[in-house]
């Protein structure tokens, strides 16, 4: 695992700092790559944005386990930036988890996170998120600690009981997720400072939070809840698809291809696809 010790510490360090960082969404090694040059120092792989990647479809959990693990892979191969994993439910039982443990961790992820909520959705659900035991949740935890054999890498216990069940129900299973050997806390949902406060003080690990209201978009107050990572959610491959639909749309109707908008300069063509190496590979081995 020796190929992955420094972007493994690099994300600890974040974990273990002081500060509240906002990690970059990322999809492909061109993502990676620009967010790497950007200045993020960890990168995010959501689970809805893996499955609209891989297969072009909506977070349903119709993605595999395979599938995640070979975009992961594709990922870190592209660049150092450090990967956190939405590893979703784990694919299945706790056995099921420990697989997903040892596929992510040789695929290059620097973190990846359990979930508590049931996946996928069963049939009558209406829609509605459902939730598994703390029981059930805590052991598939601990079958993730168990599974893993690059101590560096990061798993965190997540829940997104906040908004469906209340505060008070994330406060009490993140508080029994911390006792499972994890490394962070990863919470979905918290709108409140009030809800937030709640759950988080009895918490001595890090914590992780997405989906969060916007009095809770501030980076200072989330870092002296000891939250290390915010997520702001996934626009990035939004934002390429609709750059997609322009360009085809516009070259459908017969437009010029001189006359496109939105389209990349050499530099960033040059600096995202790491063109210097190449060259400089091709003139060296070639």
């Amino acid at each position: 695992m020796h190929r992955w010790y420094e972007r493994r510490k690099a994300f600890r360090n974040v974990l273990d700092g002081s500060a509240c960082v906002h990690p970059a969404s990322v999809f492909d090694p061109i993502s990676m790559r620009i967010a790497k040059d950007l200045g993020f120092q960890v990168g995010m792989l959501g689970g809805s944005t893996a499955s609209l990647a891989v297969l072009g479809a909506p977070d349903l959990i119709v993605l595999t386990l395979s599938e995640l693990a070979g975009l992961v892979s594709r990922l870190a191969r592209a660049s150092d930036l450090p990967i956190m994993v939405d590893a979703d439910h784990g694919y299945g039982n706790a056995l099921s988890v420990m697989r997903t443990v040892e596929e992510l961790e040789v695929a290059g992820a620097a973190g990846l996170s359990i979930e508590d909520t049931s996946l996928p959705a069963a049939h009558g659900g209406a829609g509605n998120p459902q939730f598994i035991s703390v029981d059930e949740a805590t052991a598939k935890l601990r079958a993730a600690v168990e599974a893993r054999r690059d101590p560096d890498l990061v798993i965190a216990g997540r829940t997104d009981a906040a908004g469906p069940l209340g505060a008070q129900e994330a406060a009490k299973r993140a508080l029994a997720y911390q006792d499972t050997g994890v490394d962070a806390i990863f919470l979905v949902g918290v709108k409140t400072k009030a809800d937030l406060e709640q759950i988080a003080g009895p918490l001595t690990l890090p914590l992780i939070v997405g989906g969060v209201g916007p009095e809770l978009l501030d980076k200072d107050y989330l870092a002296a809840q000891g939250v290390r990572l915010c997520l702001q959610g996934h626009h990035t491959l939004p934002a390429a698809m609709h750059a997609v639909y322009e360009t085809l749309k516009h070259l459908g109707a017969g437009g010029a291809p001189a006359n496109l908008e939105g389209q990349p300069s050499a530099e960033l063509k040059s600096m995202a696809t790491r063109a210097h190496d190449y060259e400089r590979w091709a003139k060296e081995f070639l």
